[in-house]
């Protein structure tokens, strides 16, 4: 593994043990479900009581606040279960990374159940990511890329790196709040 992919796949590491998962202990049901204002897009049990996640298509402008829960979940689908799916995984659909097949069914509604969801996939993830050679990172994504299908895995795992920083920062920022009183309810 060369120099720079190993900055890129230890930038994610050092993320991950250093700040946020240190900052998620201890996380509540209370914090998880937290709606800082309305509209808020969360996290629940449909008619049917399965977990589900709101969304729409096309996404709102400006797109309803998230709770910790959506954003939670947002990582542990959108970053690392659906690319692990796709790519590392033989999940039996045989589609594009943005296919809804290859999201979990099993989506937690609890903070606990939350962090476990998020540290499997993170694991499956990182373990993935971190058993490819030179080659496999500088492999076209193909056909099961998409729109992306030129990108290499690394420039995947540069952008995963964002995301995860990016809605890590979220979920500590909506913890602080929480914390701070600015709760309503």
């Amino acid at each position: 593994m060369g120099d720079c992919d190993e900055l890129l796949i230890g930038q994610l590491e050092f993320y991950w043990d250093i700040h946020l998962r240190p900052r998620l202990e201890g996380l509540t049901d209370d914090e998880y479900q937290w709606a800082p204002a309305q509209p808020s897009w969360t996290v629940h049990p449909d008619a049917d009581g399965k977990i589900v996640m709101d969304r729409e298509w096309p996404e709102p402008s400006p797109p309803p606040v998230t709770t910790i829960a959506w954003r939670l979940v947002h990582i542990g689908v959108g970053c690392f279960a659906t690319r692990v799916n796709t790519f590392f995984d033989d999940d039996g659909v045989d589609a594009p990374m943005f296919d809804p097949r290859h999201i979990p069914s099993d989506l937690p509604g609890t903070a606990d159940a939350g962090l476990a969801f998020l540290d499997h996939w993170y694991g499956r993830w990182h373990g993935a990511i971190r058993g490819l050679d030179d080659a496999g990172l500088a492999k076209p994504l193909g056909p099961k890329g998409g729109e992306y299908a030129e990108d290499t895995m690394l420039g995947l795992i540069t952008h995963l790196n964002r995301e995860v920083m990016h809605h890590g920062a979220e979920i500590c920022l909506l913890r602080d709040l929480y914390r701070a009183g600015m709760v309503t309810r």
